[in-house]
């Protein structure tokens, strides 16, 4: 080849491959410099500050029935775990009305945990843009309780009015047909004396457990002297206490103060001490005892009496239970004095427990939080009071060894 055009065509090529080495430099610092176009997001914006702010339990569910998103209250409540919705009767809901696009509302049930607890709620399905799909679920099961229980609460109380109500008129007819006996007259007005009088206190408790449900939490609890509450318990119930021989003693700290409603503790306090003095024995004892315990106050209120069955136990506070029905009839019971003692010590932050042997008597505790001194953040009187001796709150160990013996 010529030289001449040897060396032409190698400065073309050399010109060309410039050429091309310079373009692509340039389209690399294009593509460095060139902004990513973002997709677009699965879950739309303002999505997830939306959930937050719901008290229902919401989750956004993805195309392929995965979790995309999910509020606090839905992991409380148990159906979303990690990135799946563990409901099955929630995600059929969801996969139908990914199919058809409708919205869907059901009540289920939903069992959860070892012990198989059930709750109930109120799930609503519906689409969420093209793919997506949004379930609400609301937990309806404190409702469910509370509805049952005012039923329950119905037909008992229609049971225990029509008891009375009809002996009141068995013993009018009775009054009517015996006019020309004075001595069945006065024998008849007397028992319709004493079940008119029981009908009023079953009345009045009822009343009672109305309101105290009315004033549940309390909204302007005040100072209450537990020396005032105990007394006023005692006071109560000392005539009848003293004409059947049976002897009330009271040992208490002279300092023991908690917040909430003297009224109220009055009741439940008067409740417990009614109770040991009707199912005692003539000529024994019942002591009432307070005393603290690190940021609590105990009261106490123990009797030498017939005492509680155990398999009676776990079923004393509930509303119109009694475990002798027949001696509830003598002494006027209703069976509602220990379901009043245990919803006022609940809403005033505290609790009662039972302890009982049969033929030995039992004991009744209320534990209540002592008021706390503003300044210090202490209870009023932290001192802490004797051990009472007349008779003691038996301990665990010695609670097994009487229930043994």
């Amino acid at each position: 080849m010529d030289p001449t055009l040897a060396a032409v065509l190698g400065g073309v090529i050399g010109a060309a491959l410039a050429l091309l080495s310079l373009g692509a430099m340039v389209l690399s610092e294009r593509s460095q410099t060139k902004v990513p176009v973002s997709p677009d997001p699965i879950v739309p914006n303002g999505v997830a500050t939306v959930l937050s702010v719901l008290r229902s339990s919401a989750v956004v569910m993805g195309p392929e029935d995965q979790v995309l998103q999910a509020s606090a209250p839905a992991h409380v409540l148990g159906i979303v775990r990690g990135e799946r919705l563990v409901v099955d009767d929630l995600l059929h809901m969801v996969r139908a009305v990914r199919r058809d696009g409708e919205i869907r509302q059901q009540d289920l049930e939903i069992v959860r945990g070892r012990l198989g607890a059930t709750q109930y709620v109120s799930a609503r399905v519906a689409p969420l843009g093209s793919q997506l799909v949004l379930v609400l679920v609301e937990d309806r099961t404190r409702e469910r309780r509370l509805d049952a229980i005012r039923r329950d609460f119905t037909v008992n109380v229609s049971h225990e009015l029509k008891t009375p109500i009809g002996a009141i008129i068995l013993l009018a007819d009775a009054v009517a047909e015996a006019s020309d006996d004075p001595e069945a007259v006065q024998r008849f007005s007397g028992r319709m004396r004493i079940e008119a009088a029981r009908l009023s206190r079953l009345v009045k408790e009822i009343i009672e457990l109305s309101r105290l449900q009315g004033d549940d939490p309390l909204e302007h609890p005040t100072p209450v002297d537990i020396n005032a509450v105990i007394e006023a318990a005692v006071d109560r119930c000392r005539v009848d206490a003293e004409d059947r021989d049976i002897n009330l003693v009271v040992k208490t700290d002279p300092a023991l103060e908690v917040m909430g409603s003297e009224d109220q503790l009055a009741i439940a306090i008067g409740n417990l001490v009614e109770n040991a003095v009707n199912y005692s024995p003539d000529g024994t004892r019942v002591a009432v005892a307070a005393h603290p315990i690190g940021d609590l106050v105990e009261i106490t209120v123990s009797d030498q009496g017939v005492g509680i069955p155990s398999s009676d136990l776990e079923r004393i506070f509930e509303r119109f239970y009694r475990v002798d029905r027949a001696r509830s009839r003598e002494t006027g019971g209703t069976g509602l004095g220990l379901s009043i003692v245990k919803h006022i010590a609940s809403i005033h932050g505290g609790d009662v427990r039972v302890w009982s042997v049969e033929g030995q008597g039992s004991t009744f505790t209320v534990r209540l939080p002592l008021r706390l001194d503003p300044a210090t953040g202490q209870p009023t009187d932290p001192s802490i009071q004797e051990e009472f001796e007349l008779p003691p709150t038996p301990t665990p160990s010695e609670k097994t060894k009487e229930a043994a013996s």
